[in-house]
């Protein structure tokens, strides 16, 4: 099994950006709503191609407002639209750095999970060659990992 050996990341570059994660989010913490589940579940997604409709459709709102029915109020279609056009470039970059954090955490570990277990294997089979100082490690790893390997 190979280990690509990634670089480690400074404690100070950490440091650094989980304060301005913070910050960015105690920035827009008052313009940030929370769903519960049951409400995420009934709302319609905005995809990229549904997103293109929506442009579109506010556009044509704008210019051809007779056919917007008495039911819409524009101004808060309008909101709306201009609330998701402004956090769409953030919301993107979030979700690229989130991706990119989850394939360097699913990496990591993966890489420190796959020589963990050789090592135990070794001081398994070492255990079981009687060796009394293998005992103990192989017992303590076996009871933290139970179900796990």
């Amino acid at each position: 099994m190979e280990n690509r050996a990634l670089e480690i990341i400074p404690d100070t570059i950490v440091t650094m950006a989980a304060q301005k994660l913070n910050e960015v989010k105690a920035l827009l913490a008052p313009y940030l709503q929370t769903l519960t589940a049951g409400e995420r579940k009934k709302l319609l997604k905005m995809s990229n191609q549904s997103f293109g409709f929506v442009t579109k459709a506010v556009q044509y709102c704008q210019q051809n407002p007779q056919f917007i029915p008495g039911y819409i109020e524009f101004d808060k279609l309008n909101n709306d639209y201009g609330v998701m056009a402004a956090i769409r470039p953030l919301f993107e970059t979030c979700t690229q750095l989130q991706s990119d954090l989850d394939d360097t955490a699913m990496r990591a570990g993966s890489d420190a999970f796959s020589q963990c277990l050789l090592y135990y294997y070794n001081v398994e089979m070492a255990a079981g060659k009687g060796e009394q100082v293998a005992t103990p490690i192989m017992e303590d790893l076996t009871e933290r990992f139970f179900g796990v390997i």
